[in-house]
């Protein structure tokens, strides 16, 4: 089970890691473990962290997983609204992604912009560098296709595109940043709504009402909605699928924003694990801890977002109690 091999490979990490006592941000923040509220040394999900941020740091990040993704790879990430948005850059992602062979995989949106059609959404791939690194491939660009969830909250299935069954093993890799309407965007979010064709996007959106209301659906409904769907492509892809957050450019808006306000908070740096929650998880932890992170704080809190961590753990998603190993 890949939940057991990451506490493992903790162990015998200690060498070349460090079960650390504090740790120093990107930003220079010098941080104690016993500030992260959800950080358990004994916890069975483990989250890796590096400060540096950086193509060689990306690699190390996915390396410390100790993890060999089978066949096919899809490298899941958000292409941007507009070259002003936060997304991760080619330069940035390229080195891990031809390192795994991977094609860049996203679905078109259901709300209109430069991604709301195929050969949109390729062009400004294209535009913004990513074609230059991998394949890309539109998974809606065809169809939807139904994964099931056991125990949802608010959905019993999940639509995502069809191309999704093409690939054998998934790398999530998340720009962690704040939102419009989820209050932020990390692991979870990129793998519903992410993975979400534009029929699921409005199935998710509306708590499971609608396939084209995204904009009216009660918020709690569409929090909670988010975990379930997330499940299903955890649970769908088993032990392959793992999860790369990166904390930088931490604006309040997300990277579906053409024109995002500006972050004004410090980087933090990378985080990696196979469980989707405890990354999330770590993430928001280190953030609340942050001294300058009271906008992004505010923009979580006045989405009521954090009430999808609440749903991914009721439902068995994952653990939000991580165990913390620092990469040096």
């Amino acid at each position: 089970m890949k939940k057991l091999l990451t506490v493992l490979l903790a162990l015998c990490l200690c060498c070349a890691s460090a079960l650390a006592a504090d740790l120093t941000t990107n930003g220079g923040v010098a941080l104690d473990l016993s500030a992260l509220p959800h950080q358990d040394a004994t916890a069975p999900a483990v989250v890796y962290f590096i400060s540096d941020i950086s193509p060689e740091s990306l690699v190390k990040a996915f390396q410390s997983l100790n993890v060999e993704l089978p066949g096919k790879v899809g490298v899941k990430l958000s292409t941007g609204e507009s070259e002003n948005s936060n997304y991760l850059r080619p330069t940035l992602i390229g080195d891990l992604v031809q390192m795994l062979n991977g094609t860049i995989v996203e679905c078109n949106t259901a709300y209109g912009g430069s991604r709301s059609s195929t050969a949109m959404h390729m062009q400004l791939a294209k535009d913004h560098g990513f074609t230059d690194i991998a394949e890309v491939d539109i998974l809606d660009a065809e169809d939807s296709m139904e994964l099931p969830i056991e125990g949802g909250n608010r959905l019993w299935v999940d639509y995502v595109g069809s191309h999704f069954a093409n690939y054998d093993s998934f790398l999530v890799l998340s720009h962690f940043k704040g939102h419009a309407m989820a209050g932020f965007g990390g692991a979870i979010k990129n793998i519903s709504i992410g993975f979400g064709s534009a029929k699921g996007k409005g199935w998710i959106h509306s708590g499971g009402t609608s396939f084209t209301n995204i904009w009216g659906g009660e918020q709690d409904a569409f929090l909670e909605a988010m975990a379930d769907a997330a499940k299903a492509v955890d649970s769908t892809m088993g032990d392959n699928i793992v999860y790369i957050s990166v904390l930088n450019r931490l604006s309040v808006d997300c990277d579906c924003d053409g024109n995002p306000e500006e972050p004004d908070m410090h980087d933090i740096g990378i985080l990696a694990s196979t469980d989707p929650l405890a990354i999330d998880q770590a993430a928001i932890d280190l953030v609340y801890a942050m001294p300058d992170s009271g906008s992004l704080i505010e923009r979580i809190e006045s989405r009521n977002g954090l009430q999808t961590l609440d749903a991914a753990e009721a439902i068995g998603l994952g653990s939000r109690a991580y165990n913390l190993v620092v990469i040096e």
